[in-house]
């Protein structure tokens, strides 16, 4: 590593100083901030203490507030954006499976997608290879889907099932005969063998949402460790792409159990993305029961500023879920839930897809307002991509937000072809939203049925074209640049009660922040879907870095690779393996003491007083130190 070099994109000077008021811990410096705020304003440098901002304003302002102990991170010209909020993602359930599926999402040929699985099988030879979704047809340059003899041929030795969405999904031979396929009668209700038109089997199973669902709970789940592991990952890929938080609603093929991981990473304070999570409904029939059961030690909001408790849904009752029909019944059972959840001042999202039954919705919600004002409570609804401008208003009076997502980048050109032209160039009306006041988040509802690359989402907000090209929505409902961004940051925040505490680059609020691969205000519309952060910050922390800022990587690997030789000190470790800063005077008390707190991992005091980097790159006298430390510490060559 070429010291001056990082010197040029990083200083810092470790001392024993006493730290003053207000001296920060972190500037960035030379840059375009976009911070997000009413204005929209732009600056060159903000200063970061403890986690949170406490300055903004020009270079020369800020650097002055540096002291000998501020670490300066030259932006070198580059755009700063507020971290990005996905208001809908199923991030937790993504994550469990991240570390085993294989990835199709932005995949731009079906012969690219059938690479990925091909490198999958040989580099786990006779395990599942899993495609949960994600991905579209019309995202392939062949426009077409996999056939069963095309994922055989790619993985010879595996078992492999392929899902589109919540209505198709592709098995192997292999895969038939591990889950005991034959006939149709060996499937879940609704679903059945696809056919061509000779009447030949075709390798897929068709049918209704719930078909599918319970599909995928027949196939091997990952083990408990393969879920931490994934979930580490996700976060981080998350990371990559600028996120910084979600909003997560539940979903199908989520039980109580399957939050133990992401629990586990929290508890070890490992977590890079910042969750709000919703408790959904899994029993047709007794859903009251159960939502009870799993919130009776949960009050709204609880948790920190990593993980909180944020209501309830998107699925409140099997009756009201995809229903445009349900009955009074169903209505009077939905109203029962919601009044309790009203009650217990927590907040609901729903799932809702059609304007034309909506109203079946609202009015229920417009009961529950009689008995508890909704506003306080920030209830949503979620996705209704054909809002008219009647529901919008309803909307507004109750104080009920919309999480929208870019399900019309997948789905735009079968909508088209269902709907017309004319309803098209305004689905989904997000001008006609801002207008009228309905507090609006952006995401992308990934990831079964969608890509979570928030900028894939942020590229189709402003340019309204599906991923084949297809333009649908018109230039009355497509949002500035600056009002997109605002969508995917102060209007996630919202969601979770967080807007007066991050979604914008202001004082007081927490530092999550990610610097942009390029400019998002100023290159080409068509290079948005391209963009990624180099440098992504959560409370000041990094937690993803890339390109000249790779030698700030927190995590073991980079933090080693892009610190030798450069006289940092690292004396601690994170619970998630990222070494820590600290002073060269600290006693070696105070360093075992850090050690516990952050891995619950005893270090024997050796007398030690720091543990400076040393040539090979290992923290000196590291044999010290138990074995389920040192594993975590990889030496310079590795």
């Amino acid at each position: 590593m070429n010291k001056s070099f990082l010197a040029a994109i990083v200083i810092t000077i470790a001392t024993a100083c006493p730290a003053y008021a207000q001296q920060p811990d972190t500037v960035l410096l030379n840059g375009k901030i976009l911070t997000v705020d009413r204005t929209s304003s732009t600056r060159e440098a903000l200063a970061i203490r403890d986690g949170h901002i406490i300055a903004v304003g020009t270079t020369a302002d800020i650097r002055r507030l540096a002291a000998s102990t501020t670490r300066v991170i030259d932006l070198q010209g580059r755009t700063v954006i507020p971290g990005l909020i996905d208001s809908h993602m199923h991030a937790i359930r993504a994550a469990q499976f991240f570390a085993t599926e294989v990835n199709w999402i932005g995949a731009p040929t079906l012969t690219e997608a059938l690479a990925r699985m091909r490198a999958a099988g040989q580099a786990r030879p006779g395990a599942w290879l899993i495609v949960a979704g994600g991905w579209t047809e019309r995202q392939f340059k062949e426009g077409r889907r996999p056939t069963q003899a095309e994922l055989q041929a790619a993985a010879p030795s595996n078992p492999v099932y392929v899902q589109l969405g919540y209505q198709w999904a592709v098995l192997t031979a292999q895969a038939w005969k591990a889950l005991n396929l034959t006939t149709d009668a060996d499937l879940p209700d609704g679903a059945r063998f696809e056919r061509d038109s000779s009447g030949a089997l075709t390798g897929a199973v068709i049918g209704p949402q719930p078909a599918i669902v319970a599909l995928f709970d027949k196939l091997p789940k990952p083990t408990y460790e393969e879920k931490v592991d994934g979930t580490a990952k996700f976060f981080r890929e998350l990371n990559r792409l600028g996120v910084t938080g979600v909003v997560d609603p539940g979903g199908n093929n989520l039980t109580a159990p399957d939050y133990e991981a992401l629990l586990d990473v929290w508890r070890r304070r490992a977590m890079t993305v910042r969750v709000a999570y919703a408790l959904c409904s899994q029993t047709t029939g007794a859903e009251f029961a159960e939502l009870k059961q799993l919130t009776a030690l949960m009050p709204m909001g609880f948790g920190d500023e990593m993980l909180h408790f944020n209501g309830i849904g998107e699925r409140i009752t099997t009756a009201m879920y995809n229903n445009d029909r349900p009955s009074d019944t169903d209505k009077e059972r939905f109203y029962e839930i919601a009044q309790w959840a009203a009650r217990r001042g927590m907040a609901l999202t729903i799932h809702w897809s059609r304007d034309a039954s909506v109203d079946h919705l609202l009015t229920v919600f417009e009961r529950v307002n009689l008995d508890v004002p909704l506003a306080p409570l920030r209830w949503s609804i979620a996705h209704l991509d054909d809002a008219s401008e009647r529901t919008l208003n309803r909307m507004k009076a109750l104080g009920v937000g919309w999480t929208m997502q870019d399900a019309m980048y997948f789905g735009g050109d079968s909508f088209l072809q269902a709907n017309g032209r004319e309803v098209g160039l305004r689905t989904p009306p997000l001008e006609t939203a801002r207008r009228i006041g309905v507090v609006t988040g952006a995401g992308t509802d990934a990831h079964r049925v969608a890509s979570y690359n928030p900028f894939t989402a942020l590229q189709w907000l402003l340019d309204g074209r599906t991923v084949s090209g297809a333009a649908v929505r018109g230039p009355s409902e497509t949002p500035s640049r600056a009002d997109a961004l605002r969508l995917y940051t102060m209007g996630s925040a919202w969601f979770s009660f967080d807007d007066a505490v991050r979604g914008s680059l202001e004082v007081g609020k927490l530092a999550d922040l990610a610097v942009l691969s390029k400019d998002y205000l100023t290159i080409p519309l068509s290079e948005i879907g391209g963009l990624e952060s180099v440098l992504t910050m959560v409370g000041g922390r990094v937690v993803y870095a890339a390109g000249p800022y790779a030698p700030l990587d927190q995590t073991v690997a980079g933090t080693m690779a892009g610190t030798m030789g450069s006289g940092l000190e690292r004396v601690g470790f994170s619970r998630s393996g990222h070494l820590t800063l600290a002073p060269a005077r600290a006693t070696a008390q105070e360093i075992v003491d850090r050690i516990k707190a952050t891995t619950g991992v005893e270090w024997r005091d050796d007398g030690v007083d720091v543990l400076p980097v040393d040539g090979s790159g290992l923290p000196q006298r590291l044999t010290s130190a138990p074995e389920e430390l040192r594993a975590r510490v990889p030496t310079a060559a590795q």
